[in-house]
């Protein structure tokens, strides 16, 4: 397998993409290439100097037209991993990387998705409606939020008197235990077909 470059899309403060990060450095065939952030003062991208990764920030309207596609062009990358990435991936990338962007999602899809569903806001939802678990789904993106092919799941408990807080940090715990690895398979999976 030739070296396989990944692109990282992120909003926020960015402990998956380091926990990604860290993980394919370890790695000969696979390599965070480029970290990209829809904020200029999102703390990913603090992350990925420390991490020496090439990183920089976008607009919507560069998302929108073709100038992410060209970024990501320029820095042959081959698959795309979104780690709490809040904007929806226009369809013009998801026909460009076809099964070849995955996203995490913090809870059991097909509960708990869509539009506005994210961080915080998810584990709400959860200890709201009293459920009594919780975990992560892996998969596939397409043009609707959470509603690619599911690739991985994995479950964790939510206890009596959890708050969003507790809940927030099993989850974080099952993404850093996970999410690397199953980028990995899915990677040695779809570039083994081509």
């Amino acid at each position: 397998m030739n070296m396989i470059r990944i692109a990282i899309f992120a909003s926020g403060s960015g402990s998956n993409a380091e926990k990604i990060t860290q993980y394919f450095q370890e790695k000969e065939n696979i390599k965070v290439s480029l970290i990209l952030s829809n904020k200029k003062d999102a703390y990913v991208l603090e992350r990925a100097k420390k991490l020496s990764v090439p990183a920089r920030a976008f607009t919507r309207a560069e998302l929108q037209s073709d100038a992410i596609l060209e970024i990501l062009r320029d820095h042959n990358i081959d698959f795309t991993v979104l780690a709490g990435f809040l904007l929806l991936v226009p369809s013009h990338l998801v026909e460009a990387f076809p099964e070849r962007i995955v996203n995490i999602h913090p809870a059991l899809l097909p509960k708990y998705g869509g539009h506005g569903m994210y961080g915080d806001n998810v584990h709400q939802a959860v200890v709201a409606a009293s459920e009594k678990e919780t975990g992560i789904t892996i998969h596939y993106v397409n043009e609707k939020y959470d509603e690619g092919a599911i690739i991985f799941q994995a479950s964790c408990p939510v206890n009596e008197g959890d708050m969003p807080e507790d809940v927030a940090s099993k989850v974080h715990q099952l993404e850093y235990q996970h999410y690397p690895q199953v980028i990995e398979s899915v990677i040695i999976n779809s570039f083994k077909k081509s």
